[in-house]
């Protein structure tokens, strides 16, 4: 294990979990995959956030093309799926204590209608970045590797909605693997979920759990 990593490289994704701005803020040198082709049933269309049914997620509908590329992947708005996730969102963490904090600035970014996820996505996880407190040197792969050394972590595959990563820089440091969550008292605490749950119930204290 490189326990000091030159760098970290992840693939874009909606709404990213918790794990992935732990990479972010614990090592601060990112790439952004963007010459990949695009997966279907992982994190870069689609977040998981908790309901008061439990656990739901949130997917982008795509436009089916020739082009498969990550950043040739559109979105499909003539679907309803805008209306639904603020929907969902509003639902899920209106009673939460900072959710009328950042609603503002989080529609603002979906309400833009980028064209492509690729945009999306990364308009949304640079607002994040900010939210989270977060520093970090971000940007984008210039070419599609699929073996990266080992000073340059790659978690394109390990971080999945499927998946458990048990990487140490994926992993809660003892004593902030747990925070408030609305419903924690119905379905005790959910982890993996979108950073926005730790965003929307602990607000400026979220970088603690982080780091």
């Amino acid at each position: 294990m490189n326990n000091n990593p030159e760098g970290a490289i992840l693939s874009s994704a909606y709404f990213p979990p918790i794990e992935y701005f732990r990479v972010i803020a614990r090592v601060g040198n990112i790439f952004i995959e963007k010459h990949e082709t695009y997966q279907k049933q992982t994190y870069r269309n689609r977040c998981k956030i908790l309901a008061g049914d439990g656990p739901l997620s949130l997917s982008i509908p795509l436009i089916k093309g020739d082009d498969r590329t990550i950043t040739s992947m559109e979105i499909d708005y003539s679907k309803p799926w805008l209306q639904q996730h603020k929907r969902g969102l509003v639902s899920a963490y209106n009673s939460s204590p900072f959710f009328e904090y950042y609603q503002d600035d989080i529609f603002k970014v979906l309400d833009a209608r980028h064209k492509t996820l690729f945009d999306l996505n990364s308009a949304l996880t640079k607002l994040m970045l900010n939210l989270l407190g977060i520093r970090a040197t971000i940007l984008p792969t210039p070419e599609y590797i699929k073996e990266y050394p080992a000073e340059i972590i790659d978690f394109r595959e390990s971080i999945h909605p499927k998946k458990e990563s048990l990487h140490p820089l994926t992993l809660p440091k003892t004593g902030k693997g747990e925070y408030y969550q609305v419903f924690i008292e119905k379905f005790g605490f959910t982890p993996n979920l979108s950073a926005l749950d730790l965003l929307f119930n602990e607000g400026p204290d979220s970088t603690s759990y982080l780091l």
